[in-house]
C-alpha cells in the first residue's frame, strides 16, 4: 500500500493549540495570516497563490476558519483543512472577501509578509480589529515536529536519488562515446526520476511550486549562484553543479553537490577541498544553543583561512520547512539561538568568475546533541570526482 503524504487533522489541531496558546500569551485576540506556508502549517491546505485571497483566522477563543474562494472550497475539502471554510463567490466582488470575517474583533496579529495593500484592506473589513505585526505561527514553524521530520527524511531519500541519476546520465553518455547532457537535459532528467519516484511511492502526493527538481550548471555557469539551467553541453575538465531537493507533504530538503568531470587539476582540488572543509566544520558546529551568526563566521572562515575569501558570494545557509527558504538564516545578522529540531541548509561555497562554482549542501537536523544530514550522498572529493575515459 502506498503511503499518503498528507499528515492527519490531529497534527493541525495540535499546531493550533499551540499557536493559541502562544498568541493568548502575546496578549492577542487572533492570528490572521495570509502566507501561503501559514495556511498549510495551520490547516493542512495546500494552494497556489493568486489575487484571491486565502486566509486563516485563528482567535485565541474560537474555532480556526479558512477564508477562501468558492472555486477552492472542493480543493479544500478533498485535502479535509482542519478548519471551519468561509467562502467569497469571486474576487474582487461587490462584498470585499475579509467583510467575511467582520466580528473579529480586539487585537490581531499577521506576519510582517502580509502586503500593505492586504494590510489596509482588511483593516478597512475589520473595523473592530487592531491589526499589528506579529509573527506567531513563523514562530511556531521553527522547530519541527516529528511528523514533519520524518516527511523531511523522505525528501532526502528522494534528492538522494535525484544525485545518483543526475551522475549516472553523464556516466551513461561517457561510456556511450557520445555527447554529453547539456544543463537543461540534466535537469530535466533529474526532475523527472524525483517527480516519478515521489507518484510510484506515495499516494495522494501533496503538490507544490517545486515538487522535484533544482538547478543545475557547469562551468562558467556555475559561477553564478542561482543561475538557471542553459543549453550548454557538459565537456571533460568541468566543475558542474547539481542543486536538487524536493518536497515530501510540503516539507522540503535541498541537496546540492559539486562534481569535476575527469581528473582534477590543482586549481579544482584547492578549491572543492576548501568547501568541503568549510562544510565539514559548519556540521560539526552546529547544535541547540548556537547563535546562527556564529555558525555563519565559524563556516566561511575557513574559506577566508584558505585565502578564498574573494570568491564568497553568499551566507552558510537557512532554514527549510514548508518553504524551501525560511528563518532562521545562518548570516551574520542573525542572533537567532538554534533548537533542537530546527532544520538549516549547511552550504558554502565559492564562485571563481570565469571558470566554476563549488558548493556542498545538506539539509540538517538539529539534535539534542549536535546537528545531523538529511541527505547521505558522499562529499569527499573521490566521490565527486567522474572518470573519462
Amino acid at each position: 500500500m502506498l503511503s499518503t503524504q498528507r499528515l492527519p487533522v490531529d497534527f493541525y489541531r495540535s499546531v493550533q493549540d499551540d499557536v493559541r496558546a502562544a498568541a493568548d500569551r502575546a496578549g492577542l485576540a487572533a492570528v490572521l495570516t495570509d502566507h501561503p506556508d501559514d495556511v498549510a502549517y495551520l490547516t493542512g491546505f495546500f494552494h497556489h497563490p493568486c489575487e484571491r485571497p486565502v486566509a486563516v483566522l485563528l482567535p485565541v477563543d474560537g474555532p480556526t476558519r479558512l477564508l477562501l474562494p468558492e472555486l477552492e472550497r472542493e480543493h479544500a475539502q478533498a485535502q479535509h483543512a482542519a478548519a471551519e471554510l468561509v467562502s467569497y463567490p469571486e474576487f474582487p466582488g461587490r462584498v470585499p472577501p475579509f467583510t467575511h470575517l467582520r466580528d473579529v474583533a480586539g487585537r490581531v496579529g499577521h506576519p510582517g509578509s502580509t502586503a500593505a495593500a492586504r494590510v489596509a484592506e482588511i483593516a478597512r473589513d475589520l473595523p473592530r480589529a487592531a491589526l499589528e505585526i506579529a509573527d506567531v505561527v513563523g514562530t511556531a514553524r521553527l522547530r519541527k515536529r516529528p511528523e514533519e521530520i520524518a516527511l523531511h527524511a523522505e525528501a532526502a531519500r528522494i534528492t538522494d536519488l535525484m544525485l545518483v541519476a543526475g551522475r549516472d546520465l553523464v556516466e551513461q553518455a561517457l561510456a556511450a562515446g557520445g555527447e554529453l547532457p547539456s544543463e537543461a537535459e540534466l535537469a530535466a532528467h533529474v526532475t523527472r526520476v524525483g517527480t516519478a519516484t515521489m507518484y510510484a511511492d506515495h499516494a495522494d502526493v501533496v503538490v507544490v511550486s517545486l515538487l522535484a527538481g533544482g538547478l543545475v550548471y557547469a562551468g562558467p555557469n556555475s559561477a553564478h549562484p542561482h543561475g538557471l539551467p542553459s543549453g550548454y553541453r557538459l565537456r571533460p575538465g568541468d566543475t558542474f553543479m547539481l542543486s536538487l531537493g524536493c518536497a515530501v507533504g510540503g516539507r522540503y530538503v535541498e541537496g546540492e553537490r559539486t562534481f569535476l568531470l575527469g581528473e582534477p587539476s590543482a586549481e579544482q582540488r584547492r578549491y572543492y577541498e576548501a568547501v568541503r572543509a568549510a562544510q565539514q566544520a559548519g556540521t560539526e558546529f552546529l547544535a541547540p544553543g548556537v547563535v546562527c551568526a556564529d555558525a555563519n563566521r565559524h563556516c566561511l572562515d575557513v574559506i577566508r583561512d584558505a585565502g578564498l575569501a574573494g570568491f564568497l558570494r553568499h551566507r552558510q545557509g537557512h532554514g527549510i520547512g514548508l518553504g524551501m527558504h525560511e528563518p532562521p538564516w545562518l548570516e551574520d545578522g542573525d542572533p537567532t539561538v538554534l533548537e533542537e529540531g530546527m532544520v538549516v541548509s549547511n552550504e558554502p561555497g565559492i564562485y571563481v568568475p570565469g571558470h566554476a562554482g563549488y558548493r556542498i549542501s545538506d539539509s540538517m537536523l538539529i539534535t539534542e546533541s549536535g546537528a545531523r544530514p538529511f541527505t547521505s550522498y558522499p562529499r569527499s572529493l573521490d566521490d565527486v570526482v567522474i572518470p573519462v575515459p
